[in-house]
């Protein structure tokens, strides 16, 4: 995998966090999961860190990252993670709107950080190696239907995907990380 080989030679002899920001289905938790495993790395999902529907103002879809809950992200796990720290938050289920169990990450040299809104200028961008990924719409498309269905497949394509390049433009996020990779 391209990406996983970039990304492990720019990553060598490197502590600190390492942010994983891109397109929907670009392959983001993948690659996450596979370097984790190389780097001994913790992972962090900033899908973990939806704002709960309640919390969401009516405007949340006209603000890039209005569905998230960046504050808590950035006291539950980045703080901590910048420290050095073990990382203990509460995830959010936005398909229920529910928090699961919480989870505890001990300490570890690299911290990841996968998922989009991962480089958004509020978090101040803290990240010893950053990388966007993209994928081609074809291939999006067909990754997002056969992971969320039909339904699933319009939903992303008349709300998220919109989001996530108004997001993308608004703050160049591709130009802001280190490398840009195939998904």
């Amino acid at each position: 995998m391209k990406a996983l080989d970039a990304l492990l030679r720019a990553a060598k002899n490197l502590t600190g966090l390492i942010a994983i920001e891109g397109m929907s289905a670009s392959g983001k938790s993948s690659l996450a999961r596979d370097l984790a495993d190389r780097l001994n790395a913790r992972v962090l999902h900033m899908d973990d860190f939806f704002l709960p529907l309640g919390q969401r103002t009516a405007d949340w879809m006209q603000r890039p990252a209005g569905n998230m809950d960046l504050a808590r992200f950035r006291e539950e796990a980045l703080l901590p993670a910048l420290r050095g720290e073990p990382i203990r938050y509460t995830p959010y289920l936005c398909g229920e709107d529910r928090f699961k169990d919480p989870v505890l990450l001990p300490p570890s040299p690299v911290t990841l950080v996968e998922g989009a809104y991962s480089m958004h200028p509020e978090l101040l961008r803290p990240y010893a190696l950053s990388a966007f990924l993209r994928v081609d719409p074809d291939t999006q498309r067909q990754r997002i239907l056969k992971r969320n269905g039909p339904e699933g497949l319009r939903r992303f394509e008349s709300l998220w995907i919109p989001l996530e390049e108004r997001y993308f433009a608004l703050y160049d996020i591709p130009g802001a990380c280190d490398m840009i990779l195939p998904g």
